[in-house]
């Protein structure tokens, strides 16, 4: 049968999770009194590597992580919201530009690079842009 974390450990995950050093987090979580910074730092350090704590406080931080990620498809659509409010505003110029990264991230563009290497040989480079 697996074990739960006790109360003080899922309060040492949360205060991990939410940002506190491992130290400190200790220190919210358990009975330090008497210890030397060092012993709490050695504590919070074995408690860190429990699998359990370990696997707890990435739970607790996955939704913060996802909600914080920028994808491809959420860059387009900011970029697609900008270009409506330049338009919007009169502003063709940054229309135009949100339009054009729009293409970039994508990966519509084709850029093209001549470059000479020894003996007068050139090399044509087509070179994608990044994005899909």
């Amino acid at each position: 049968m697996e074990r739960k974390l006790t109360s003080k450990q899922e309060k040492f995950c949360v205060g991990v999770a939410s940002g506190l050093n491992q130290s400190d987090a200790y220190r919210k979580s358990y009975d330090h009194e008497g210890m030397s910074d060092v012993s709490i730092y050695q504590e919070s350090c074995k408690l860190n590597k429990n699998p359990k704590v370990t696997l707890r406080v990435a739970e607790l931080r996955a939704p913060v992580i996802k909600k914080a990620q920028v994808t491809l498809e959420s860059h387009i659509a900011e970029l697609q919201r900008l270009a409506k409010v330049a338009e919007d505003n009169g502003n063709v110029q940054a229309a135009i530009k949100a339009v054009e990264l729009t293409g970039k991230v994508s990966g519509l563009y084709v850029e093209k690079i001549d470059q000479n290497v020894s003996g007068g040989l050139t090399v044509e480079i087509v070179r994608f842009s990044k994005g899909v």
